[in-house]
């Protein structure tokens, strides 16, 4: 059966999360909503929208309740209590299977946990010991697991969890889903996960031909990186090698610089420009390498500073020796655009975001929420700043693709973009009357 882009192909509660502690206070933490909540009586450490969400989180709340108020004022890190869910939810029997297709189900023994290739990570098994010395305090009234219990556990969730996501994108908590757990990875997806809450949606970016699962990827990573980088990141996360196309194609703009003399695209590790043939000088070289560690620094200081000139510093280092769609370039203008906004330079904010627009396009390709999402921002920065025209191109945009991604009756479309694009249609008509 064919599939059609925007289609959903997945839809799938989790078999257990947890909402990240930091924002315990303000969502709800059964479906994840801001608003109005009410703190449960009984453990005084969890919200919820009104009685039909904490009714819906009782059969495995009921049994950490008690737990959790005892270790107030405390926190429980997240990791923890993503296991101790897990566990309960394997003690009371629920949602030991889901089906992804016509006789076809998925389990919680049907994950992996690459338990030998845990055993072998040091980081990971000191953050399980961590886990489990913490779990001995927080369920002392429930049967102990030992130390390999918790490690099986563990390694579940670190190869098979997503970080649940908000509309903007954001991590706000952490989840185990039994069906999408069949979905493979690829750097060129052709699916992607978007959520309602702690719902799972798996929806299709292009057309694919049949519901084949071998043929049906999402990518477990941000693909905005080189091939090494990615790679690196798969490898230490999920202990394999990605040999999909994408990672064996060369690589054309990730790491290149703008030749001195035909001002086209050049490899720095080679002796001359393949487009001109002229000499790539040792000096330029020296530079390119100059820049880019000044820029790896600078990445990495400025996400605790929001200082718009150290941005544009960095920028103005990079014009000439960076070719435009240098991954290290592309980074540099994503956080001078947040920083733009954060401290209110809007007129710069949609400059920066229109330029990172051509690097979005290329490596997310269009139809991707965070491609959607970065028209979505430049149109309301836009209609913001009275460029209702446009902005309204912008919005158009951005719907174009969340209505792929998200589906038409997403709360990001219907609570966010439909009413400032109905704003940017009736703003001029306001000012004319």
């Amino acid at each position: 059966m064919q599939i059609k882009r925007g289609d959903i192909i997945l839809r799938s509660k989790p078999f257990a999360y947890v909402l990240s502690s930091k924002y315990k206070d303000n969502r709800c933490n059964c479906c994840f909503k801001c608003g109005k909540l009410q703190k449960c009586s009984g453990c005084q450490y969890v919200y919820y929208c009104d009685r039909s969400c904490q009714r819906e989180s009782w059969n495995i709340h009921k049994y950490e309740c008690a737990n959790l108020k005892k270790i107030l004022p405390r926190i429980v890190p997240d990791a923890v209590l993503l296991v101790a869910r897990v566990i309960l939810t394997l003690q009371v029997g629920e949602k030991k299977k889901e089906c992804y297709a016509d006789d076809l189900y998925r389990g919680y023994n049907d994950l992996m946990s690459h338990l030998t290739n845990i055993e072998k990570d040091y980081e990971r098994v000191e953050h399980c010991i961590t886990i489990h010395n913490v779990l001995d305090d927080f369920m002392s009234g429930e049967r102990k697991l030992n130390l390999q219990e918790i490690l099986e556990i563990y390694g579940k969730i670190c190869v098979n969890s997503y970080n649940i996501l908000d509309a903007e994108m954001q991590s706000i908590g952490v989840g185990i889903y039994l069906a999408p757990s069949v979905i493979d990875h690829n750097c060129k997806p052709n699916a992607v996960a978007a959520f309602e809450g702690p719902i799972i949606i798996i929806r299709a970016l292009e057309d694919i031909s049949t519901r084949d699962w071998s043929k049906i990827h999402i990518s477990y990573i941000d693909i905005l990186n080189t091939t090494i980088d990615r790679r690196t990141e798969l490898q230490k996360t999920y202990y394999f090698l990605c040999e999909c196309e994408r990672c064996n194609e060369p690589e054309m703009f990730a790491t290149a610089a703008i030749c001195s003399y035909c001002k086209d695209k050049c490899n720095i590790e080679e002796d001359t420009c393949r487009v001109c043939d002229k000499e790539i000088s040792h000096a330029f070289k020296e530079k390119f390498n100059k820049v880019s560690d000044f820029t790896r620094h600078q990445l990495e200081s400025m996400k605790n500073v929001v200082d718009l000139e150290i941005n544009k510093t960095c920028l103005k280092e990079q014009t000439d020796i960076f070719h435009p769609l240098n991954i290290l370039h592309i980074r540099t203008m994503e956080s001078t655009l947040d920083v733009a906004i954060e401290s209110g330079h809007w007129q710069e904010a949609s400059l920066f975001g229109i330029k990172l627009l051509p690097g979005y396009l290329y490596y997310y390709g269009e139809f991707h929420p965070l491609t959607g999402l970065l028209y979505f921002k430049i149109g309301k920065i836009q209609l913001y700043l009275g460029q209702e025209e446009a902005a309204l191109k912008m919005l158009m945009e951005a719907y174009k693709i969340l209505k792929v991604t998200h589906g038409d009756e997403h709360s990001l479309i219907n609570e966010q973009l439909k009413p400032l694009i109905c704003q940017a249609c009736e703003e001029p008509a306001v000012r004319n009357a």
